[in-house]
């Protein structure tokens, strides 16, 4: 049996998760998949998670197995026999190691790109905070969040379910989709107290992206995270 891509510890998951205008989307989704809609509303999630303990084809890459990473991602599904498979497509994924971002694009077709990064994230007496920042120039930007209490368990049916149960990973190359998958239980959450995004969107993300990050967030919560494994990735061409 073939070794997972890669496997990692994914920790500490700030997702905040913004409602947008499908249209926007639509150029970015992958042949094939379709736009996945919860109770007739799409979202766009900013996510800042770290990697711990993370191996390449069951190897271990010196300098490079514990990083940060913050990704905007939002959501589509694509039909596999009677069933759907609900995934993700990531609009950017920034990361502090060159090495994992060449290797993502040429693997993987993701966009990728290493930014110095750093993070503090503490979990004690009961309080959650996580923050993520990275530096374009000579500005650091963020995305911080605090929670307090118990993780919760996450309820089907759920806004929040919707945007943490998604298991494939869609990217258009060309005339070709890539589609792999990622294996991880269910997470579960604290809902946000305070949350930030302090971000140029429009040069990080696109002006088309400024307009719902700068609108108020439809949810913010931390996942606490699990071991994953990334499945080695398949390539479909449009049936068309």
């Amino acid at each position: 049996m073939l070794k997972p891509f890669l496997t990692a510890n994914w920790r500490y998951l700030a997702m905040l998760n913004f409602r947008i205008d499908p249209a926007i989307l639509a150029p970015r989704v992958p042949v094939g998949t379709e736009i996945d809609f919860e109770k007739g509303e799409t979202y766009v999630s900013v996510v800042g998670f770290l990697f711990y303990h993370t191996l390449m084809m069951g190897l271990p890459i010196p300098r490079h197995r514990n990083f940060e990473e913050v990704n905007l991602r939002f959501y589509v599904r694509k039909k596999s026999a009677d069933t759907w498979r609900r995934g993700v497509v990531f609009v950017r994924e920034l990361v502090p190691k060159t090495a994992i971002a060449v290797t993502a694009r040429v693997f993987y077709g993701e966009p990728y790109q290493a930014l110095p990064m750093r993070s503090e994230v503490s979990d004690r007496d009961g309080e959650v905070r996580a923050k993520y920042e990275w530096r374009r120039g000579a500005r650091w930007e963020s995305l911080a969040m605090a929670a307090s209490g118990e993780a919760q368990t996450i309820a089907a049916g759920t806004h929040e379910e919707f945007i943490t149960e998604h298991y494939w990973g869609y990217t258009a190359r060309g005339a070709r989709t890539s589609e792999y998958r990622v294996e991880h239980p269910r997470w579960k959450i604290w809902p946000a107290e305070s949350f930030e995004l302090s971000a140029d969107v429009a040069t990080l993300y696109g002006s088309e992206f400024v307009e719902a990050l700068r609108a108020e967030p439809a949810s913010a919560f931390i996942a606490d995270g699990s071991f994953v494994e990334v499945q080695r990735r398949t390539t479909e061409r449009d049936p068309l």
